[in-house]
């Protein structure tokens, strides 16, 4: 009867029905790889070391540098001090600073003196840090460096420098060295005292 045909599915019907389904399904299966994105982040470092550099000058306002001893800074001593005798006392200033391009303050150590006649019987000297260049004088006192009495080939002593703002040059730390003639002075006597400054960088 045309009934019965009506209301039962064939089978070439049941077989498409299955294989639409299949298709569904395996649609859904592509959309989820599709969906799986990917993003990047980079990220880089610039570096850079920083300077540091120490210089000196015995007039207080021109710096130069003085890095190897042939190059050595001569200090000056008042007239007098190339004819000494017995209780003279004679000093002359040093004044040292960071320059303007050092990022760094550092801390400076006598490192080393050298007397080039062994040293000279009767002299001695000490260091003393004054607040100005100009108020060194054999009587000056301030923050003692190197013990005043101290023979002419030795010592040891260390201070602090430190760097100045953006581009420019550190505070200057002014020394004031001065040197005594005692009763073993010889006559004729002459040496070259040598002093070595040595800065090494603290953070």
């Amino acid at each position: 009867m045309s009934t019965a045909q009506s209301t039962t599915p064939s089978r070439r019907s049941r077989k498409f029905k299955a294989i639409l389904a299949g298709g569904i399904v395996l649609g859904v299966g592509a959309a989820a790889t599709l969906a799986a994105w990917t993003d990047d982040e980079w990220a880089i470092g610039d570096f850079q070391a920083g300077s540091f550099n120490l210089e000196g000058s015995t007039n207080g306002s021109d710096y130069t540098e003085h890095e190897i001893e042939g190059d050595a800074a001569t200090l000056g001593f008042e007239t007098g001090a190339d004819n000494l005798s017995p209780g003279d006392s004679y000093a002359a200033g040093f004044a040292v600073r960071l320059d303007d391009t050092t990022s760094y303050d550092a801390t400076v150590e006598l490192a080393n003196v050298t007397d080039a006649a062994e040293n000279v019987t009767g002299l001695t000297y000490g260091v003393v840090q004054v607040e100005s260049f100009a108020v060194c004088t054999p009587e000056a006192t301030g923050t003692s460096i190197v013990a005043a009495g101290t023979a002419l080939d030795a010592g040891t002593g260390s201070f602090e420098v430190t760097a100045g703002p953006d581009t420019s040059a550190g505070a200057p730390v002014n020394l004031c060295f001065q040197v005594t003639a005692n009763d073993e002075l010889s006559q004729n006597q002459s040496t070259t005292a040598t002093w070595q400054f040595t800065a090494t960088s603290v953070e």
